[in-house]
């Protein structure tokens, strides 16, 4: 299982030689997505994204709206997976796999459970707190799953697959009239200075009943960029207007690179992918990416094309990487182990955010995550889809709901008790569980690159563009209107 805080800072560690170059076919480009025609996705892709939708929709609670963090092995619910569904119920309506009278419903389930479950201060018996809810929480009742944070980023990936579906539903009839309403009140509920509650200049990662708030803030540059995108656009309970230059002041920590390299680090892929599902940041730019005269897009797309070109250089001597095996991110891995890997001692994980060493929040064990390079479709598909292909050719990672977890090539020991998975002959280590918060940006991204999808309908979020004005995002689809 894996811990409900996985993140690390480690903003100190020097740039490993070699590792950010890119490659060619990664040049600047403010507005991104401009110039040559984008890569056809393979025919197969299509069969990849049907069974990406169907973990959502053969797995959810009907009853409830509770979609399990993971699946084979028994989960609870993962609040961030649940709003991963409800962002990918309406792919499926639009590519004809469900009726948009079933995912209506669904979705109203959804929302009517969390805008009803319990929430106060104590430690049990409850869904949240404050209009926040628990990282994980019981797929039957909903409640706090053992002693899990109330997490204000696994909140905000609920909120932001509610604010999609109110964009999206926007018919009239008395189910898609709620859904809308439904997603006002939740959004408005949410106290976003709770976070902020001991005088703290940023928002806290969650809080504790048990202890408070968690010391660690969301600063610098990783996937809490959304946080506090809604949290400045709240109708109810705003963060000051200088919260986005709080997340930002870190920043000079992060840059690695140069010239055209040069990009906010962050070592698991997740960090440049989580906020980009629901914002089209092309072509807008706040006060950091104007005076660096490029966008968050483009930073992301940096980082993909960095994250390859470590695996490419493979500094640690790993089986399998190569320039189309390749993504670093969080996942599962084999276990905590310390054993022998051609001569030296090597350490191996369990569940953890992994990424290139050199980076903020570095850490390589051998482990391969096919959402880490599918998650960056949009940004780098000369890339992402030789990936694909290849990862689609692994043997045993390719099954009912598409793509398994992760992969370690290197991790061969039969004779190990595994967190999770299993050993795969010759091929090392098999993670045999889907992720729900892997699958979201599989298939959420493929939208976004096959027609905008998610982005076309959360650019006329009101709470989205209040909030990237509030941040000082001006420019690009903004200035449209």
């Amino acid at each position: 299982m894996r811990n409900p805080i996985t993140r690390r800072t480690m903003l100190a560690a020097p740039a490993l030689a070699g590792a950010a170059t890119l490659l060619p076919g990664c040049a600047s480009t403010l507005a991104s997505g401009g110039g040559a025609a984008k890569p056809a996705l393979p025919d197969w892709y299509a069969d990849l994204e049907k069974r990406t939708f169907d973990f959502f929709w053969e797995r959810v609670n009907r009853s409830n709206g509770l979609v399990p963090d993971r699946w084979p092995t028994p989960a609870f619910c993962s609040i961030a997976s649940v709003g991963y569904a409800l962002t990918c119920y309406p792919i499926g309506v639009e590519r004809g796999w469900c009726s948009r009278a079933d995912a209506a419903e669904l979705t109203r389930t959804t929302l009517r459970f969390f805008w009803n479950a319990p929430q106060g201060a104590a430690a049990t018996g409850t869904a949240g707190h404050k209009g926040f809810f628990y990282h994980f929480i019981d797929m039957e009742r909903g409640l706090r799953f053992r002693q899990v944070e109330l997490s204000s980023v696994d909140t905000t990936i609920l909120f932001m697959g509610v604010l999609f579906a109110a964009e999206y539903y926007d018919g009239d009839n008395p189910v898609e009239a709620e859904i809308r309403k439904l997603a006002a009140n939740l959004y408005a509920r949410a106290d976003w200075n709770f976070f902020r509650a001991d005088g703290r200049a940023q928002i806290s990662m969650g809080w504790h009943p048990e202890t408070g708030l968690i010391a660690r803030n969301w600063d610098g540059y990783n996937e809490g960029m959304f946080v506090y995108i809604l949290a400045l656009a709240s109708p109810t309970h705003p963060v000051p207007a200088d919260s986005w230059q709080a997340w930002t002041a870190p920043y000079p920590n992060f840059w690695r690179g140069s010239g055209e390299t040069r990009h906010l680090a962050f070592a698991p892929l997740f960090g440049h992918q989580y906020s980009h599902i629901w914002i089209d940041f092309r072509g807008i730019q706040d006060a950091v990416m104007r005076a660096e005269n490029m966008d968050y897009f483009e930073n992301s797309r940096r980082a993909t094309y960095a994250n390859r070109a470590y695996c490419m250089a493979n500094p640690m001597g790993w089986t399998g990487y190569s320039r189309d095996i390749w993504g670093l991110t969080a996942c599962d891995g084999p276990g905590n182990y310390q054993l022998p890997f051609k001569g030296q001692t090597r350490t191996f994980y369990g569940y953890s955010a992994r990424g290139p060493l050199g980076q903020p929040d570095e850490r390589d064990d051998g482990t391969i995550a096919p959402t880490a390079a599918l998650g960056s479709l949009p940004f780098a598909p000369e890339i992402v889809i030789p990936a694909a292909n290849a990862l689609r050719q692994w043997p045993g990672l390719y099954d009912r709901y598409g793509f398994l977890d992760a992969i370690n090539p290197s991790f061969t020991w039969s004779d190990k008790k595994l967190e999770v998975g299993r050993i795969n002959g010759e091929h090392g280590w098999l993670g045999t569980d889907y992720l729900g918060i892997d699958q979201g940006p599989i298939l959420t991204q493929a939208a976004n690159y096959r027609d905008d999808f998610v982005w076309r309908h959360m650019r006329r979020s009101p709470e989205i563009r209040l909030g990237l004005e509030r941040a000082g995002f001006t420019g690009g689809w903004l200035a449209q209107g």
